[in-house]
């Protein structure tokens, strides 16, 4: 894959055209104020593994409407006290994966709250078990995107980021959490939850977002080779009458438009060759994003960004936000 996007000077400075609706900020102050009016506190159950250094818990919590969503929460084994916790966000079609999966934070001394998609959960080796009440269940390879985008109260993703919003309220509440160090991260579609919690929050004290999905959508969906803003092209080159109203939806879950409120101090990854997330797609949330921001940049990598690469640097920047 080339560099095929803008050149690396003009991506430090590129903006997104794409114009927040008047109603942005209305819209999700009253989808929260809805969907916090029917939250009940996390239902959390230890899970017996053979893992002697992490300790797993099973935990369901309150989502969109009310939802059961699950999630598992894991911290390191026989440590005391409360510690801080990282929400980590999934990609696109995966789930919360299976009790023994660990990453590296638990290993690193962090607590951390690994949140299913809902109605995702079935690609890429990360099993979920959260059910979409609001039209399916489980469902493989896509199709999320376009689901329900003609109406922003009906959109899929009005769920799933009301879903990652009040993850943190389940975060902050379970036992052994310093409930005033919470960092939220993500990879691609867990990438683009994690700015849209840091900007419909203010309570977060770091912010991780590795090769962000859902930014920048209007140029996104007709700039990506690869991945799933192929499906709005899809959906609009049969319905070609409603490329206005599309758009019109897409507008209230961009992330290049949600994060001038946030205020977290946030790192984000971009790679220069990726097809799924075009690099000023990334750019252009990274230049809106109003709180303390540092950014990494792989120029020869696609859309896996810089993996264990970018693990060793957000030990050392996590470690710094969060002590």
């Amino acid at each position: 894959m080339p560099q095929y996007d803008l050149p690396e000077d003009e991506l430090r400075t590129y903006r997104t055209r794409a114009i927040a609706p008047e109603d942005l900020t209305t819209f999700w102050t009253t989808t929260l104020a809805e969907a916090r009016a029917s939250w009940w506190a996390p239902k959390v159950e230890r899970v017996d593994t053979a893992l002697t250094l992490v300790d797993v818990h099973d935990v369901t919590f309150s989502g969109f409407g009310g939802d059961p969503v699950r999630a598992w929460y894991r911290r390191p084994a026989n440590v005391e006290g409360d510690l801080p916790i990282v929400v980590r966000y999934q990609g696109y079609t995966g789930g919360r994966g299976l009790p023994h999966q660990v990453g590296f934070l638990p290993l690193a001394g962090y607590a951390t709250l690994e949140i299913d998609n809902r109605g995702q959960g079935s690609g890429g080796g990360y099993v979920g078990d959260t059910a979409d009440p609001h039209g399916h269940g489980p469902s493989y390879l896509g199709g999320f995107m376009t689901r329900g985008v003609l109406d922003k109260d009906d959109y899929y993703f009005r769920r799933l980021y009301t879903d990652a919003v009040l993850a943190v309220d389940a975060a902050k509440a379970l036992p052994g959490v310093a409930a005033d160090r919470v960092a939220v991260h993500g990879l691609s579609q867990g990438g683009g939850l994690a700015l849209a919690v840091a900007s419909l929050r203010d309570d977060l004290r770091a912010v991780m977002a590795d090769v962000p999905f859902m930014c920048d959508l209007p140029r996104a969906i007709t700039l990506a080779t690869a991945g799933p803003y192929l499906e709005v092209g899809g959906y609009l080159a049969s319905h070609r009458d409603e490329v206005e109203r599309v758009l019109a939806t897409l507008a209230y879950f961009d992330s290049a438009l949600l994060v001038d409120s946030a205020t977290a101090p946030a790192l984000f990854s971009v790679a220069l060759m990726d097809a799924v997330c075009p690099p000023s797609t990334v750019y252009a949330a990274f230049n809106a994003y109003a709180g303390p921001k540092e950014m990494c940049t792989y120029p020869f990598n696609d859309h896996e960004g810089g993996q264990f690469h970018q693990e060793a640097v957000q030990l050392g920047w996590l470690a710094e936000q969060l002590r």
